[in-house]
């Protein structure tokens, strides 16, 4: 058996709708991104989505949507994808990193307060794995310090928080439409927010800066999304939920089989979250015997991450520190394969072959 840890969820609608796109020939920026805006704006529930080229994009023009830049420090947690650190760089600001919940793995509050300095102007927390930040003490530290929060939400389409998307929570919010996430795009990115001071600066900084054709205001970017990958986000988008309620089905088929095993911990959901499993994290003290003893098995597994943020070459010149739970999630966290295309065949085997590795009968 084989068992890809990820598989995108397209078919004949999707292949329909791109079709469509082109033998329009509008092809580049146009209604169809529009269409797909509105949409998404509609189901995270704010005013404004702003489409882009990729999630690093999106966090990127976010960051300077806010006025993000040289002299400025933005607090955000190691665990995670290089874009998160990458894309304050981009800006001239400067990243600084926080400790991680050992129960989520999403940014500690606590850790927060202990990192603010004279130069933080924002906090950037990452719904990891497909689960939301704790939004209120984020909220009340952002109040305290005069702070703005950026939500890293390219894991966590559709996740909540109080019932509350997440992208529609702090000022503005940043969505990665990758191959693996919950929903694709193929590429693709997407800016959420409430205010339309930011949403106009957005969209003029993903293109040249221009207010109209040749009428440039600014220095901006060709971060523009194509009507070919919108066109994909509309079918996907209305997949979605579908997708989300499959993602959590089979977390809880995995939860049910490898509770209470030696040498595992299943991932939680923390009170008042709508977890949408992005990723199946479990932590595992012998992580990287059970990872090569499950590729023999045919089950594909991810290290999301294998190093803190901080100690890639990159990253180092702009901080120096160890932050103690991050470095230790990064020793022990495995995803399993949890996406929407496994068979319920699939999930028994992956348990089976866990259940084996551990000493046990299936």
């Amino acid at each position: 058996m084989n068992i890809p840890i990820a598989k995108p969820m397209l078919g004949d609608e999707e292949k329909q709708a791109v079709w469509k796109v082109m033998e329009s020939g509008a092809l580049a920026q146009g209604s169809t991104v529009a269409e797909f805006e509105e949409g998404f704006a509609k189901f995270i529930g704010t005013k404004h989505a702003i489409a882009t080229s990729n999630g690093t994009t999106a966090l990127h023009i976010a960051l300077l949507s806010l006025g993000i830049g040289p002299g400025d420090e933005v607090i955000t947690t190691p665990f995670s994808f290089m874009a998160t650190a990458t894309s304050i760089i981009f800006t001239g600001a400067r990243p600084v990193f926080a400790d991680i919940l050992p129960e989520t793995w999403n940014i500690d509050p606590e850790s927060i307060r202990q990192a603010i300095t004279p130069k933080t102007k924002a906090i950037m927390p990452v719904h990891l794995y497909g689960q939301s930040a704790d939004m209120d003490q984020l909220g009340d530290i952002a109040e305290e310090h005069d702070l703005l929060i950026i939500e890293d939400a390219c894991q966590a389409h559709g996740a909540e928080y109080r019932g509350k998307k997440v992208g529609g929570i702090g000022n503005i919010g940043a969505f990665s439409f990758y191959p693996t996430k919950n929903m694709t795009t193929g590429e693709g990115g997407m800016i959420t927010t409430s205010s339309d001071d930011l949403a106009e600066a957005a969209r003029l900084l993903r293109n040249h800066g221009q207010t109209s054709r040749y009428e440039h205001t600014m220095v901006g970017y060709n971060f523009r999304m194509t009507n070919i990958h919108a066109a994909i986000g509309v079918v996907q988008l209305r997949k979605l939920p579908g997708f989300n309620r499959t993602r959590q089905e089979n977390a809880a088929y995995l939860t049910g089989h490898l509770e209470g095993l030696e040498g595992l911990k299943t991932p939680i959901t923390a009170p008042n979250r709508n977890h949408v499993f992005h990723q199946y994290t479990i932590r595992a003290e012998k992580r990287d015997q059970l990872r090569d003893f499950l590729s023999k098995k045919g089950v594909s597994t991810g290290v999301y991450y294998p190093d803190p943020l901080y100690n890639y070459p990159a990253i180092k010149p702009y901080f120096t520190g160890k932050k103690q739970i991050a470095e230790q999630a990064t020793k022990e966290v495995l995803s399993l394969p949890v996406h929407p295309h496994l068979s319920r065949k699939e999930l028994e085997y992956i348990v089976a072959s866990i259940r084996e590795w551990a000493g046990r009968e299936p």
